[in-house]
């Protein structure tokens, strides 16, 4: 037997193992505010205890007391795995069942450090976003995987594996929750207590579901929200965005992907980060075209790309109110602005205030955390001044769905209209909302399993197969919508958007997913793909996910924040055949302000797997439209006329629409 099995089936070790100092060429999450008072902190070490049996209790007090007192959180740095962490073939996994082993694959692939912001803490991306809370349950965890047999479910609270438990095999192999709170206790103090209490994590959307697959997610989103805000400015009969610049924020975990998205769209990118860390893996990726520590040296070098019409993108190593202001008083011409900021945790490392650099910014947030909130609002403030100023001169400014308008109107910044609502519009209300979610387009991705970039390769081409049959008979309305992902699918491999496993991602309907997942189970059955293929989609997507200030934020009859549909869609996937299931309290626009979920779905080549494939892809995002047509949603209602007819057992409740002429007597 390997090592790597040997370590996997120990599950947590009966023996010490040695200390691991920190690795300073890893990417560390900023210490935590101390919020716990003695009490608390008393829990929190014998929380952490409870994994341990108490001949280690003593070894392991003064350490885990020292984690908490330094970092905010108790990650037991100890017990992390000496094997390499990164996603392997499915057949190097010791498994019982073949779903179990694809599982296991995938959330090493959100621990990869390649592919995950903090890796060392379990932070997947955003800051915050976790996959456990401590290294002793991605032991435990892992240990459960390689046990259980397919007539057993394992439980997972908030990263803690409560075990296993009887099921079938129809059932979810894993039931997933993260941070599901009573609401009175959901906010962000909420979160910064009961995580370090070790009772509760922020799983954000695909760090905590296991289905992250690096930046290429958000890369492809981002070159979809890049193009069609173009277009909105421009006029969609505009050639494209060369010579045309977009601004924005953050190379992270999520944000990483803005600058190969906006080199894909044609456009000049530039993007700020204060991490050097972040900025250097983006540069050594491929993603980023040219870091610059000097504002001097950059703006020559946007002037002559914007001349030149040529499609670069740069990083600027520094704070972007910095970059704001310059690009104002140069009068240099920004088309397109945005922000990419971890907004949704803006006091402990997700927004670095100006004047002030990286390594000071992380002292303050654990030395001084009232200082620091108080210089996060000031630099939002001036952040919102400027955008201001750039957008009276005709930039298009979106709000990217991290909290960024939600923030700054907290903080005080004027970006309020006299009605109350927020001047600038979330990209989900002026373009993803009823260009894609409306008519039942999102994030849909797969994993081949098998680690090879030739399954890739031929899933690639299937798709391109799948795609231009659709295009070929689909109405006018979502033409556009296919053709766009005819060509990125077409692009994907030479655009290197690879990172940790061999996954690919484009935005499709019902249809679309149904017809490409049918594709793939049968290239499986014939042997054309050697391996099981891994089926999922980003929570950010068409019934996904309930959030007011992002995937919902075009929903107007009022139902825009209540969580019906997040959760009946978690629900409805786990009866239908979904091999996992997740739900989360947070991600994107911050704890507390949003719900969602997630599946994975195995394909091995079976009939049993084609059947789960069309009964779980058809309601996933039908209950999303369906909604969206009963909030008036034009483009919804289209969407959801069309899936009735293209299958009679759908019946929906259709929405009548009032002469507001009927209620003038309110006004």
């Amino acid at each position: 037997m390997s090592s790597f099995k040997h370590a996997i089936l120990e599950g947590i070790p009966s023996v010490l193992p040695n200390a691991k100092p920190r690795d300073p060429s890893v990417s560390h999450a900023p210490n935590r505010k101390q919020i716990l008072n003695v009490a608390e902190k008393r829990l929190a070490i014998i929380n952490a205890l409870r994994y341990f049996p108490k001949h280690l209790h003593e070894s392991l007090v003064p350490e885990f007391h020292q984690e908490l007192a330094t970092y905010g959180r108790i990650y037991m740095e100890r017990y992390r795995p000496d094997y390499e962490m990164r996603a392997r073939p499915i057949d190097e996994y010791p498994a019982q069942s073949r779903s179990a082993a694809a599982i296991m694959l995938m959330i090493q692939n959100n621990l990869d450090p390649r592919v995950a912001q903090h890796p060392h803490q379990l932070i997947t991306y955003g800051g915050n976003g976790a996959v456990f809370q401590n290294w002793a349950q991605y032991r435990l965890t892992m240990k459960y995987l390689a046990e259980m047999t397919d007539q057993q479910t394992l439980v997972m609270y908030s990263g803690h594996p409560m075990g296993l438990f009887p099921s079938s095999p129809s059932a979810p192999r894993v039931i997933v929750t993260n941070g599901m709170m009573i609401p009175n206790y959901s906010k962000p103090d909420d979160l910064e207590r009961f995580n370090a209490m070790g009772v509760t994590q922020y799983g954000q959307m695909t760090a905590g579901s296991y289905m992250y697959i690096g930046p290429q997610g958000i890369v492809h989103g981002t070159t979809i929200t890049i193009m069609n805000a173009g277009r909105r400015k421009l006029g969609s009969s505009h050639a494209g965005l060369a010579g045309k610049l977009f601004v924005s924020s953050g190379l992270g975990g999520m944000s990483g992907a803005q600058a190969k998205a906006a080199k894909i769209a044609g456009a000049v990118g530039v993007i700020a980060e204060m991490n050097p860390a972040a900025a250097q893996k983006r540069f050594e990726q491929g993603w980023v075209d040219e870091v610059h520590e000097s504002l001097d040296a950059l703006m020559p070098r946007i002037r002559e790309a914007m001349q030149t019409k040529k499609s670069v993108s740069y990083a600027y190593r520094g704070n972007v109110v910095d970059l704001w202001e310059r690009l104002d008083r140069e009068n240099i011409d920004v088309l397109l602005g945005s922000d990419q900021t971890s907004l949704h945790n803006p006091f402990s490392g997700g927004y670095y205030p100006a004047g002030f650099d990286f390594e000071e910014s992380k002292r303050m947030i654990s030395e001084n955390p009232s200082e620091f909130e108080q210089l996060v609002r000031q630099s939002l403030i001036r952040h919102v001044a400027v955008i201001n100023r750039m957008t009276a001169k005709g930039m298009y400014f979106f709000d990217y769905g991290n909290a960024f308008l939600l923030e700054s109107g907290r903080a005080g910044a004027d970006v309020l209209k006299p009605n109350g609502d927020f001047r600038y519009p979330s990209y989900v209300q002026d373009v993803l909302g009823p260009l894609c979610f409306d008519y039942g387009f999102g994030p849909f991705r797969w994993i081949c399993t098998s680690g090879d970039a030739e399954d890739l390769r031929i899933s690639d081409e299937i798709a391109l197969d799948v795609l231009t049959k659709q295009w070929s008979s689909a109405p006018q309305e979502i033409r556009g919508q296919i053709s766009d992902n005819i060509e990125w699918i077409k692009n994907a491999e030479e655009n290197r958007l690879v990172v940790g496993s061999q996954a690919r991602i484009l935005y499709a309907d019902s249809e679309g997913r149904i017809e490409i997942s049918r594709a793939l189970n049968r290239a499986i059955r014939d042997g054309k793909i050697k391996s099981p293929v891994v089926l999922g989609r980003d929570h950010h997507d068409v019934s996904g996910t309930d959030s007011p200030y992002r995937e919902t934020s075009n929903i107007y009859d009022g139902s825009r924040y209540t969580a019906d549909m997040a959760v009946h869609n978690f629900v409805g996937d786990a009866f239908r055949g979904a091999t996992w299931v997740s739900l989360h309290n947070g991600g994107g626009v911050g704890w507390g302000e949003v719900i969602n979920g997630g599946f994975g779905l195995v394909l091995d080549g079976s009939e049993d797997a084609e059947k789960r494939l069309e009964s779980m892809l058809f309601w996933d995002v039908n209950n999303g439209i369906a909604r969206r047509s009963w909030a008036r949603n034009a483009e919804a209602d289209f969407a959801i006329r069309r899936e009735m007819q293209r299958n009679s057992q759908l019946k929906v409740t259709l929405a009548e629409h009032v002469d507001d002429q009927l209620l003038k007597f309110l006004d």
